[in-house]
């Protein structure tokens, strides 16, 4: 035998074993029929549409994101009049876009006008107040409420993403819904039929924010702090305990809690960068979780703990008081956070914060299961297509050009094994139009040989031997072959960049199935050939 024709056969069998290994006996080498069906399921991951699972639509509350910015203006401003020595009679929010100025020293105009120009990047526009008297309304730039709209919605996006990819999940779907500026998410999570469990999931930890606790007392309700102070202060608002703080402060989880905090963060779950749980060394039996900041957040968080050592912060997580922990020191780009936590509460927080709090709170806009009965039909329906599809073109190449016949439909079925395992290592998806893709592949492979067998036959009929025409015939459709491909592969591309959920397992199993086609239509039949050359007879005809 030609020892590059040997070479060639060794190549093709140790690609053959390496899918069969990927598809039968990984992750574990099977002893049994039963435990080759369990690591060939195992591999092949379903999408939702096969599998079934959980369907979701998502708002997120954009808004909450833009209040939140004004708010944090408010204190930042605030702050740079106090520090020029600008004399004014208050600074507050008028709604979530506007903020009041008032009654400034007009000589000191400029000064405002410098801040907001310089130290907000001109993201407000400055105009005197209707009705008042040297005072100024700031308004945010309507390019500047898109920009926060987009980025609160594209940091909901990957929050989520990351929390769902934490679980392990059979690749659920993450995307935006609707065009520039939606503020929709859409998600599915294959083999998740639980919707509450999906929830939990989505929902932990929610927003996140850094605030002063104003008031070191907490009052059981809203009522109880209205009847002893009657007027809640400008810039501060009364927020829930979380249920396990409450448990922890209250020692019961009856009643509410309710804490008098700055409407301003210090520092929102945007700016965290780490957090792990440690045990707290100063408290034993306790564990703490210690963070680290963005540059950023760091220049704002130093000054601040600095001015309120010996004070409470509190930790707002989704609109209710998570701990409320004492400053007791300056930090700047990391420290801790200390509550009486267990290790499983500490565990808890951590996980959130790494994974990332949601810009704003979201809003469930639809909830639906899709069934495994659905899924089921689908494969069902989709497997026997694709074998049925497959039956009748081996039949057809069998008839149409008898033993070289055979040759095409090895390569038909080496070229679906290497789809499968390549589906298998990759972890990719498999789904209902990726099926269909299967399918085209089929075709794609036949319209291959076709190619190569006709131009052998012309070869023949032109007189040249079965060597020489097989040659001839494989050079030749070669180029046809490889436009035809790249125009297709490139076309399915674009579905895979572009495209979404479904679309995306379409296009994935048509570019891989026209890659490994290449393969098994040009080297794998043409090595076939060969090796039954060397087994002919000289004068022999060629069964095409």
């Amino acid at each position: 035998m030609n020892p590059n024709l040997k070479w060639k056969g060794l190549f093709i069998a140790a690609v053959i074993v390496f899918c069969f290994y990927f598809l039968f006996g990984y992750p574990t080498f099977p002893t049994s029929f039963a435990q080759v069906k369990d690591n060939f399921n195992k591999q092949i991951k379903l999408g939702l549409d096969l599998q079934g699972g959980s369907h979701m639509i998502l708002q997120v509350q954009v808004q909450e994101a833009v209040a939140q910015e004004t708010d944090t203006t408010v204190d930042r401003l605030t702050t740079a009049l106090r520090g020029k020595n600008v004399h004014y009679d208050e600074v507050r929010r008028v709604d979530d876009t506007h903020i009041l100025v008032r009654n400034i020293d007009p000589s000191q105009y400029s000064v405002l006008s410098d801040i907001v120009g310089t130290q907000y990047n001109n993201v407000w526009d400055t105009a005197p107040a209707a009705g008042e008297a040297n005072s100024y309304t700031l308004t945010l730039r309507p390019g500047a409420v898109a920009a926060i709209e987009e980025q609160t919605v594209t940091q909901a996006k990957d929050t989520i993403e990351q929390r769902i990819n934490a679980l392990g999940l059979t690749e659920p779907t993450v995307q935006p819904r609707g065009g520039r500026n939606a503020d929709e998410i859409l998600v599915q999570l294959p083999g998740v039929a639980d919707t509450a469990e999906a929830r939990r999931v989505i929902q932990a930890g929610g927003q996140l924010e850094f605030r002063l606790v104003n008031d070191p007392q907490t009052y059981p309700s809203v009522a109880a702090y209205m009847a002893q102070h009657t007027v809640l202060p400008a810039g501060d608002e009364l927020v829930p305990a979380c249920a396990d703080n409450r448990d922890r402060a209250s020692g019961s989880n009856t009643g509410d809690l309710f804490y008098m905090l700055n409407r301003a963060p210090i520092v929102t779950g945007r700016d965290l960068r780490s957090a792990t749980e440690t045990r707290n060394t100063t408290n034993p039996g306790t564990w703490q979780v210690n963070f680290t900041l963005s540059p950023e957040a760091a220049r704002r968080f130093g000054p601040f703990t600095q001015q309120n050592i010996g004070r409470n912060m509190a930790v707002v997580l989704d609109h209710c008081v998570k701990s409320d922990p004492v400053i007791n020191a300056r930090i700047d780009d990391s420290g801790m956070i200390e509550g009486n936590f267990s290790q499983q509460s500490a565990h808890e927080l951590a996980v959130v914060l790494r994974a990332g709090a949601l810009p704003a709170s979201i809003k469930y806009l639809e909830e639906r299961t899709v069934g495994p009965s659905l899924g089921a039909d689908s494969i069902r329906h989709g497997v026997q297509a694709s074998i049925l599809s497959l039956l009748v073109v081996m039949f057809f190449m069998l008839i149409y050009y008898r033993l070289s016949g055979g040759n095409a439909v090895l390569a038909l079925i080496l070229n679906l094994v290497i789809l499968l395992a390549f589906l298998a290592m990759s972890g990719a998806v498999l789904t209902l139009p990726g099926i269909a893709g299967v399918i085209l592949t089929i075709g794609m492979g036949v319209d291959s040989n076709v190619l190569v067998f006709e131009r052998i036959r012309e070869e023949i009929r032109n007189g040249k031997s079965s060597a020489a025409a097989v040659e001839a015939g494989f050079d030749n459709a070669f180029r046809t072959i490889i436009d035809t491909h790249v125009t297709t592969v490139v076309s399915a591309a674009f579905l895979g960049f572009f495209g979404t959920g479904p679309i995306r397992g379409f296009a994935i199993t048509l570019v891989v199935g026209l890659v490994a086609n290449i393969f098994t239509a040009v080297y794998v039949s043409k090595t076939i050939f060969q090796y039954h050359l060397t087994k002919m007879d000289r004068q022999a005809e060629l069964s095409i």
